[in-house]
C-alpha cells in the first residue's frame, strides 16, 4: 500500500480477516517492524506493556512451531469445529492448520511477561497488541491470523522459541503476501449484536 494513499482505519478495520494461505515472497524486515510498531501502541492494563514478540523467519522454528498446531488440530481441533462451521470455512481452516502456517514467511509468537505484569491481565493486555498487528498487516496489504492452537502446547513452544518461564506464549500470527485475494469478511450486522440501555432492546 502506498505511503502516499495510506487507507483510512475504517477502510482497514472493516476489510480485516484471517489468511491462511500466503504466497512464496518475502517480507521486509521494515514491515514487520511497522506492524510492532503498531502492536506496541495498543492499550495495557496500568500501562505496563508486558507484550513479548519473537519473530521467526527460520525455516526449522517455523517449521517446529507449524507442527505443533498440525498436531493439536488433527488431536482435537477439527472434531471440535466439525459441524459447527460452514464447509467452505471449515475447508479454509483445515488447510491453514495444515499447510497454511507452514507456508507463512514470517511468525510473530506473541507472548506475555508474567514478571512485567500480573498473569490475570496478560490477556487483557497482549491481545489489543495482537488487534493492532493483524490491522497494520492488512493495511499494509499484508496477511495475517490470529492462531492460538499451537499455545496449547505451551512448554513445547516454549522450548522451541527458549522462553524463559515467566514469558507466556499466547498467540502465533503468521505474516505473508496473501495467495489470493481475500475479498470482504463476513460479519453479522450491528442491530443484531447491538442492545440500548438493556439486553434485548433494540440499538437500531
Amino acid at each position: 500500500m502506498p505511503d502516499d494513499d495510506p487507507p483510512s482505519y475504517f477502510e482497514v478495520a472493516l476489510a480485516q480477516r484471517a489468511c491462511r494461505q500466503f504466497a512464496v515472497r518475502p517480507v521486509d524486515d521494515d514491515l514487520v517492524t511497522r506492524c510492532l510498531t503498531a502492536a506496541t501502541h495498543a492499550p495495557s492494563a496500568e500501562n505496563l506493556q508486558p507484550w513479548v514478540f519473537v519473530v521467526v523467519r527460520d525455516d526449522a522454528v517455523r517449521r517446529d512451531i507449524a507442527d505443533l498446531t498440525r498436531r493439536r488440530w488433527r488431536e482435537a481441533g477439527r472434531r471440535h469445529s466439525e459441524g459447527r462451521l460452514a464447509p467452505g470455512l471449515l475447508a479454509d481452516v483445515d488447510a491453514g492448520a495444515e499447510t497454511g502456517l507452514a507456508g507463512a514467511p514470517v511468525l510473530v509468537v506473541v507472548a506475555g511477561d508474567s514478571t512485567v505484569a500480573y498473569p490475570s491481565t496478560l490477556p487483557a493486555s497482549v491481545f489489543p497488541a495482537v488487534q493492532n498487528l493483524l490491522l497494520a498487516a492488512n493495511a499494509l496489504g499484508l496477511g495475517s491470523a490470529l492462531t492460538t492452537l499451537a499455545t496449547l502446547e505451551a512448554t513445547d513452544l516454549a522450548a522451541i522459541l527458549g522462553l524463559p518461564d515467566h514469558v507466556h506464549p499466547m498467540a502465533v500470527v503468521p505474516l505473508g503476501w496473501p495467495a489470493r485475494p481475500l475479498g470482504p469478511p463476513r460479519r453479522r450486522p450491528v442491530d443484531q449484536v447491538a442492545h440500548r440501555d438493556r439486553f434485548g432492546t433494540p440499538w437500531g
